[in-house]
Formats: C-alpha cells, structure tokens, sequence
C-alpha cells in the first residue's frame, strides 16, 4: 500500500474506535462522560498530528519529514491507545473499540517504519570513478599535444634522418 493511503487508513480505523468509544459511553443529556476531560486532549492532539502527516504526505514532503512527522503522530496515537486500555473499565470504553484502535496503532506503525527506512536510504550520488585498467594500460588518446606534425623518425625523403 503507498504511502500516502496509509494515514487516511490509520484514521479511518482511529476514529472507527473514536465513534464506538462515543457511543458507549454516552453520558446522560446536559452531562459529561466519565474520563471526557483526559480523553479529549490526547485525542485532540492525535488529530492535530494526523492533520500535519496528512499534509505532509499530500504536499509529498521528503521521507526524513515524513518520518518525523509519523512519528510524532504514531507517538500520541499510543498515548491515546495507553489510556484507553488503563481506563477501559471505569470509563467504559467497549473491547472492539480498544481493539479497533490497537489495530490501527499497528498499521500506523507500520507506516512509520516505512516512512523512516525511506528516509534512512538517501540517495547519495556515486562517487567519481578513477581510471580503469584499461586506461591505465592504454596509449594516449591522440589529441592535439599529444601528436606532432612535422618529420617524423622515419621520413627518410629529406635525407638522412639520422645526419641531422
């Protein structure tokens, strides 16, 4: 799967979870749900970091920003992910919803390593090549100061080449 389908898939699954999470611990109207005030913030800030990945990979950022990016987001996801297994019980939160949201931990993950393996394999230019065995064993390759004009060692039609 390309890279650029992994957050919208990791989201989908992220707030799969988030939307069975709601629904279960629906508080009576006018209330709060138990463990809304620590559950929003991280949540927040998982959608605050999946927004930033996504446009990163929309706008095609290099792998080393998109490696930092995912990172970041695949660090609040766990956070998020941590809380909700602490506090599955008191607040309520149903089993598939964890489990939802473990998965789609793993597949961001996933995504992270590839986007930092990318970034760990810069493509750097080849160094500059020496001569080769056959250059070295070669003869000169005839240019203009390596080549005279003129009377040669065996341009006897002038007399003797060696009278001279």
């Amino acid at each position: 799967m390309p890279l650029r389908w992994a957050i919208p898939a990791t989201a989908a699954l992220l707030l799969t979870g988030v939307a069975e999470v709601r629904a279960q611990t629906a508080a009576p109207p006018g209330e709060k749900p138990p463990c809304f005030d620590q559950f929003m913030p991280l949540r927040q800030e998982v959608d605050k970091r999946f927004a930033a990945a996504k446009s990163g990979i929309d706008r095609k950022a290099p792998p080393a920003e998109l490696c930092r990016l995912l990172t970041q987001f695949t660090q609040a996801e766990s956070a998020m992910v941590k809380y909700v297994e602490q506090n599955a019980v008191w607040c309520s939160f149903p089993p598939n919803a964890v489990q939802s949201m473990k998965d789609g931990q793993s597949k961001s993950g996933e995504y992270r390593k590839q986007a930092c393996t990318a970034a760990s394999q810069v493509q750097r230019p080849p160094p500059p090549r020496g001569p080769s065995l056959s250059d070295a064993f070669s003869n000169p390759v005839p240019s203009g100061s390596t080549t005279s004009t003129g009377r040669g060692t065996f341009d006897s039609l002038g007399g003797n080449p060696l009278a001279r």
